[in-house]
């Protein structure tokens, strides 16, 4: 009998992470799943409560959920203390991005709720959040919660993403494993939530930021076909901070789950993608002002676009504090000064410490504006129990103190602190007040203030002269360049927050500036913040979620692997696994037969240290090769030194070197040249700049063949060799521009070589000559693993067009892993391809293939 402990440790391993406080019985997911179709049947729980693509929901199609950790409602109890009362958070993010979507989309809402409800009375809220508010409420145990939020989120995620690293017990949180199983199951639950209500066939799901970054998974492994996004609201760090996650792999594998990613600003994508290179071996393309990740079949768009605000609810809230609010008393209360603006949640990455040194340095070095500048600065409550937040406000206190007591007077306070919530209108009306907001966030995902800012110094559309509200549309900005919305406010003061001088020359700057300059910089600003708003960031998201799903349906999907390892393959629908029992049956049937193999990653694993075939693998060509039936060649890119070497004992072996610049029928024949060209005066020319790139790379190197040279740097830093492959190919290119020779990248080489030589041209060519002697193949058998074997199974619908095959040829064109080709066939790995050529070799030396031989005309 299996260990109850045991039994949990299978769990973890599995991604089954058991939920808090409970224990239920999980079925496994088997060690790989290579069956095609609906992935929800290998991995539910429940195949009676099930929900796959098969089963229709009973809720409108054509939906967007929407997944977060908290739902956009307000609630309170009410006043007799029955029940709650709930509301829209109409100043909520997730809220507002309804307006980008289309008007007849319905949107359903998954996230959990900021207030403790009863257990008692979770079952009634969470219909009265549906029925009322299409909200599915997720209550997390106070346990989970706690562990899952303020632990793991808060404590561990936020500083790394932050880059703030644990160097010491005392210098934050060391990784905590059971933190991290409470951050999965609580995802779980989320996904659970998700699963109750979708259907989908029909729905999008768009999941938000890093509380829910293992999300997709536990969809993905439920639904292979769910359109699904991702947008991360924090930064994302660079790759060196981020590997220092113990956790890393799982996380990314787990985002890759989902259809599109998307990120603030180009830094954070560039670091993700990053990480995807170093950790994962994956490299990102291009395509039309696109970005997207090949991961298994599957497209994964990145999406570079920072959020907006939402005008309407800005207005709205101005004509308010216009009209109910004092915006007239707080000018007239700091009338004859200059308002440095700084609005900030209580967190030790906000620099606002940073900002009242600045603003001291300011005072000492500008004495002219003692008795006129002011800080006024606005801390907002924190939004959780962070690292540091008691030693962060400490620290702030005094420096308010110091600062006041050094440069305030009788009516003057250099800085105005305001540790209290305030509410919108009253923000906004400081807004108005300000001359500058200064915001010297140390690490930051957007920062919306300066948007804010920016709407409200534009003022109340036709407000009224004389409005406190209506004055000259003017505003400055001094904003760290560590946060999201530097880039898209070319006319801000950028500033490094940890260069105080800097910061307060950056300040004096601002408020000394030309009236004219002001309101040209403001006049760009309102532009972009007034035509890119939340509306405009979720409706281009969506369009971007359509576009990278529009091939879902067409594609077949496979789910393999356990826990956060698992992923969908997706693939050609007429793309799948080459069946041993299929091909055997066509081979001996067969009275001609060409089978064209690589070696590296065919033949031979692609990272093995041996690099010599055992003697079983020579044993079973050598099969192959004496049936008389049977053309068998090896074509590779190595040289014809190195691949004589390693099949001397195939006889008959033909062998294609060098791509198929060399090529012999037997050992007994001679090599000979199929190349176009046999000058090589080239090589003189691109050798030199082969070694200056290789001298530059540690881990490079320069492989010489006879007709090709060849630069590898797999094992160089993954993201500098990338860098130095393009510069080394577009390099090549220029020099070589006028030389009778093809430059190729491949899976980490770049490669130079005659033109006209192809493993496409060999396979024509070999197909030709057993036509032109009478013996033309009735069954092909090409396998490859990589971009020149491509070629290989290009060619052959060619030869067929061009009868140098016939129609009824059987054609097994075989690519080795799941991955797109031009093959319509698969095996997994190498040991699958030696498995298969044993069965041919069997059926070689079998009486059914012999009596198939015989009936072969002379």
């Amino acid at each position: 009998m299996m260990s109850r402990s045991y039994t949990n440790l299978l769990d973890l391993a599995s991604g089954n992470f058991p939920i808090m406080g409970r224990e239920r019985e999980r079925r496994r997911l088997p060690r790989t799943m290579t069956v095609p179709g609906s992935i929800a049947e290998l991995v539910d729980d429940d195949q009676s409560q099930s929900v796959c693509s098969d089963n229709q929901s009973s809720l409108a199609s054509d939906r967007m959920i929407i997944v977060a950790n908290k739902l956009p409602l307000k609630a309170k109890r009410r006043p007799d203390n029955k029940g709650w009362s709930f509301s829209w958070d109409e100043d909520s993010l997730i809220f507002r991005l309804k307006d980008g979507l289309p008007e007849d989309m319905e949107v359903l809402y998954v996230g959990s709720l900021n207030v403790d409800v009863n257990p008692i009375e979770q079952d009634d809220v969470a219909q009265v959040l549906l029925e009322r508010f299409k909200c599915v409420a997720t209550f997390l145990p106070p346990l989970l919660l706690e562990k899952f939020y303020d632990c793991f989120c808060k404590k561990q995620l936020w500083p790394v993403f932050h880059y703030m690293l644990p160097y010491t017990a005392d210098h934050g949180n060391r990784f905590d494993r059971s933190m991290w199983e409470a951050y999965v199951a609580a995802n779980k639950l989320f996904s659970q939530k998700v699963i109750e209500v979708i259907n989908p066939e029909d729905d999008f799901v768009w999941i938000h930021d890093y509380h829910l970054m293992v999300l997709p998974t536990f969809l993905r492994r439920r639904f292979n076909r769910l359109r699904m996004g991702f947008f991360l609201h924090s930064p994302f760090p660079s790759s060196e901070i981020y590997r220092t996650l113990p956790v890393r792999e799982e996380i990314l594998k787990a985002l890759l789950n989902a259809d599109l990613i998307g990120f603030h600003t180009f830094d954070y994508a560039r670091h993700f993608l990053s990480c995807c290179s170093r950790m994962l071996g994956l490299e990102y393309q291009s395509k039309r002002g696109y970005i997207g990740l090949e991961y298994f079949g599957r497209t994964v768009g990145i999406k570079i676009m920072p959020v907006g605000i939402h005008m309407g609810q800005i207005e709205s809230v101005m004509k308010l504090a216009d009209k109910e609010w004092r915006v007239g008393e707080l000018r007239q209360k700091f009338e004859g000064k200059v308002v440095l603006l700084g609005v900030d949640d209580m967190d030790v990455f906000k620099g606002i410490n940073l900002k009242l040194l600045a603003m001291e340095q300011m005072l000492k070095q500008h004495p002219s504006w003692q008795g006129r500048a002011v800080l006024v600065q606005i801390a907002n409550p924190a939004r959780g129990k962070g690292i540091d937040l008691e030693e962060t406000q400490a620290e702030i206190q005094e420096s308010c103190r110091r600062i006041n007591e050094k440069f305030g007077k009788s009516g003057y306070e250099p800085i105005v602190f305001i540790d209290k919530p305030l509410s919108v209108c009253e923000k906004v009306a400081y807004y108005s007040i300000a001359e500058c907001v200064v915001v010297t966030a140390v690490r930051d995902g957007m920062n919306l203030t300066p948007y804010e800012y920016i709407v409200c110094r534009q003022g109340i559309s036709g407000a009224e002269s004389g409005s406190d509200l209506s004055g000259p549309k003017k505003s400055m900005l001094v904003i760290s360049e560590f946060i999201g919305c530097s880039p898209s406010l070319s006319g801000a003061i950028r500033i490094n927050p940890w260069n105080v001088e800097s910061t307060a020359e950056a300040m004096n700057e601002a408020i000394s500036m030309a009236e004219y300059e002001k309101q040209l910089r403001h006049e760009k600003h309102y532009r972009f913040v007034s035509t890119h708003d939340v509306a405009y960031w979720s409706r281009s998201f969506m369009q971007d979620m359509e576009r990278t799903c529009a091939d879902h349906f067409r594609k077949r999907c496979w789910g393999i692997g356990l826990g956060f390892g698992f992923r969908v393959v997706s693939l050609d629908p007429n793309f799948r696994k080459l069946s041993i029992d299929n091909i055997v049956s066509a081979y001996i049937k067969a009275k001609r037969r060409a089978i064209l193999l690589d070696y590296d990653g065919t033949m031979m694993p692609q990272n093995s240290i041996i690099k010599t075939p055992s003697s079983e693998v020579l044993s079973i060509l050598n099969r192959l090769c004496g049936d008389p039936n049977n053309t068998v060649y090896i074509v590779s890119g190595r040289g014809k030194d190195s691949l004589s070497k390693i099949f001397s004992s195939c006889k008959n072996l033909g062998i294609a070197a060098e791509h198929g610049y060399f090529m012999r029928r037997s050992q007994d024949e001679e090599w000979e040249v199929c190349g176009q060209s046999s000058e090589f005066g080239w090589m003189n020319m691109a050798k030199p700049v082969l070694n200056l790139y290789t001298e530059a790379t540690d881990g490079s190197s320069v492989e010489t063949k006879e007709s090709a040279l060849v630069w590898q740097y797999k094992d160089a830093d993954p993201g500098f060799g990338f860098s130095q492959a393009k510069e080394l190919l577009d390099h090549l290119e220029s020099v070589l521009a006028n030389e009778p020779v093809e430059v190729k990248s491949g899976q980490f080489i770049v490669e130079v070589k005659p033109q006209g030589v192809t493993k496409g041209l060999v396979a024509e060519k070999i197909f030709t000559s057993m036509c032109e002697n009478g013996k033309q193949a009735d069954f092909v058998l090409c396998i490859g693993d990589d971009r020149s074997d491509e070629d290989m199974f290009e060619i052959i619908g060619s030869a067929i067009s061009g009868n140098i095959l016939s129609s009824n040829t059987s054609v097994f064109a075989c690519t080795v892993g799941q991955k797109p080709s031009k093959a319509k066939y698969y095996l997994d790995d190498t040991s699958e391809v030696i498995l298969m050529l044993e069965n041919l070799a069997e059926a070689t030396d079998s009486p059914a293939s012999s009596d198939a031989e015989n009936d072969v005309s002379p």
